[in-house]
């Protein structure tokens, strides 16, 4: 999986297409990333306590990372990711910019 915390994307399909955030988690055994503002969803929670009222609570989904792509630094639109090598170590790049990203 190229995409990692911390990373802004863009989403490219679904509900939430064009929208950008940050990337809370990645979770590469399901092939799925948390992206922040994008999948929420409205969950119903019971009360824990005894005096304690039930709430509706705003939770962000994970999201499948084949529905994201990585915004370019440079430009600010989306890229595809590639690796190269840097005095001795390979590191990320976008496609269209060429720039290293962290």
């Amino acid at each position: 999986m190229k995409i990692k915390k911390d990373d802004k994307v863009i989403v490219i399909a679904g509900k939430d297409k064009g929208k950008t955030g940050k990337v809370l988690k990645a979770l590469p055994a399901e092939n799925k990333v948390v992206v922040d503002g994008v999948n929420i969803k409205k969950k119903h929670q019971k009360a824990t306590r005894g005096g304690q009222k039930g709430q509706i609570i705003d939770k962000v989904f994970p999201v499948d990372v084949s529905n994201v792509m990585l915004v370019d630094p440079k430009s600010g639109k989306r890229t595809r990711i590639g690796k190269t090598l840097v005095k001795d170590k390979y590191v990320r790049i976008a496609k269209k910019s060429q720039t290293v990203i962290k």
